[in-house]
């Protein structure tokens, strides 16, 4: 496997014991994961989610700084399901010579996954949806293969979609046509869910762990009938960095056509309109999970944790649609976590990334001690789950990404435009075999630090670093203007990051 060239800042993860207070007559509780896909948060992307903010946020704790440690859907999964960043679990990027859904993932890291933790402490396991994006491919097994931890398997073949696609049901490919009330998506993965928690409290005194993976709102953004026609005057968020000239950042984001054209506009805007009709019908299916374990009184002891794979941009920097990006847009993604013992209606600022999800899981099947695989590299969230907690906490984390590239030229370019992807008209490309960075992300409010420093492997070894607390939309690259010694630190602690393996991910660091 093709590993990244790590290069990094400085910062501070801080090993907490984490600690769950649990009734010795209480049955141990179930975990429900709800996870969307390419949901963002800058760009509004929870505003749709009426029923979200009523049964989740105010009756929980929501994360303010969660961000992917790898704004792409395959990477970014692989580290929700292991605990680990990518220069760990080995996917980098959604192919299967990438590691996404490979006979390598399934025999190695595919066996270390929160389901796996889950199984071992006697919880039955459900999972529902967009797996990997490879996932099903005749190379790889086909449908036929359930990943090892799940008792119970309904898994989409390949990428989201909501019509015509086939799922395997426990190993045996059904394919799905386009009537709605057949086979939308996610309709349907609310249906199996709620079907799932009522046989389960008939069958089973064991407790159980869902995993619930929707396609929305992933391209090709299908809505319901009913949600087809809202936000018709919506328009893409004009936010600061929206339509402008890139300037003093990697060539990838400064080859984008500025002004953006008519029909960029059009298409992000229409991106947008479609990314909420689909939201729609997650907002349902969270109310639809929620009265199901409330109507078999398991509500109470049940956590319900929210979140994605990774964010989303649209015109921002001119770069029409899509993640894959180092900027907050791309990195930033929701987690509400609601349960027992959960502060409710309360926000926390700490940092948290999605390398932190599987240790918090496998934590809470183990009694909520802080008993986690070591091998994970992110934390357990148990000792945030109550607002009265102020424990210990990292002040900065990894960000990497592998890119992506095409050997030949997209249609229409010039011959030159070789090894780059993810190109729309007017040859404006949102990725490249050269788009491979790393980043350390630090946030120490005690300090009043708030920095992101990242280096790129590619001919011109190009930095980009930005303080967001005078400059939150990433406008200004500070490396010329910056202490040179600021620099030197951060170098030294990405490349301790990048190098990083479970408990040394972990350690701690402070600037000086």
């Amino acid at each position: 496997m093709i590993k990244l060239l790590f290069i990094a800042l400085f910062g501070c993860i801080c090993t907490v014991e984490a600690q769950l207070v649990m009734s010795k007559a209480s049955p141990p509780p179930n975990i429900v994961f709800i996870l969307t896909d390419d949901q963002d948060t800058l760009l509004g992307g929870m505003d749709p989610l009426v029923k979200v903010k009523k049964l989740l946020q105010d009756e929980g704790t929501t994360f303010t700084n969660m961000f992917t440690s790898t704004p792409l859907c395959c990477p970014s999964r692989a580290s929700i399901l292991t605990g680990r960043y990518s220069h760990n679990h080995e996917t980098l990027n959604n192919t299967i010579s990438g590691n996404c859904s490979s006979l390598y993932w399934q025999k190695t890291f595919e066996t270390q996954t929160l389901a796996v933790a889950a199984q071992k402490a006697n919880y039955r396991t459900f999972f529902a949806g967009k797996y990997l994006n490879q996932y099903g491919g005749k190379s790889v097994g086909g449908p036929q293969h359930v990943p090892v931890g799940w008792n119970q398997w309904f898994g989409l073949v390949g990428n989201s979609k909501y019509y015509n696609y086939t799922i395997s049901d426990n190993g045996v490919p059904v394919q799905h046509g386009a009537n709605y009330h057949e086979d939308y998506l996610t309709d349907l993965l609310a249906n199996r869910s709620v079907d799932f928690i009522h046989n389960h409290k008939m069958r089973y005194t064991q407790p159980f762990f869902m995993m619930i993976s929707t396609p929305a709102p992933h391209s090709p953004w299908d809505s319901a009938p009913q949600y087809s026609k809202m936000y018709e005057n919506n328009t893409a968020p004009h936010t600061p960095s929206y339509n402008t000239k890139a300037v003093n950042k990697h060539w990838l984001v400064r080859q984008a056509t500025h002004p953006m054209t008519k029909e960029s506009m059009d298409y992000s805007d229409n991106a947008f309109r479609s990314r909420w009709r689909a939201l729609k019908s997650v907002d349902d299916l969270v109310e639809r999970v929620i009265n199901a374990l409330s109507k078999m009184k398991q509500l109470d002891n049940t956590y319900v944790f929210f979140s994605s794979d990774n964010g989303y941009h649209l015109g921002q920097f001119s770069l029409p649609i899509d993640k894959r990006q180092l900027y907050e847009f791309d990195l930033r993604v929701p987690l509400i976590i609601r349960g027992p013992g959960v502060s409710k209606n309360v926000t926390r600022s700490e940092p948290i990334v999605n390398v932190d999800i599987a240790p918090t899981v496998a934590d809470i099947v183990n009694g909520g001690k802080g008993d986690f695989p070591l091998m994970m590299d992110g934390e357990s969230l148990v000792p945030l789950l109550n607002s009265n907690n102020k424990p210990k906490w990292r002040s900065d984390f990894l960000v990497e990404y592998q890119g992506e590239g095409k050997d030949s030229p997209p249609p229409g370019c010039s011959p030159t435009w070789r090894g780059v992807s993810q190109c729309f008209p007017g040859c404006v490309c949102e990725d490249a075999y050269n788009n491979t960075y790393s980043c350390v992300r630090t946030l120490q409010p005690q300090h009043k630090v708030d920095l992101m420093y990242c280096e790129f492997t590619d001919t011109e070894t190009f930095v980009e670093l930005y303080n967001h607390t005078i400059d939150p939309h990433q406008l200004n690259n500070i490396k010329d203007t910056v202490d040179p010694t600021v620099l030197v630190k951060m170098n030294k602690r990405l490349i301790m990051l990048g190098l990083c393996s479970g408990k040394t991910c972990r350690e701690q660091s402070y600037i000086d």
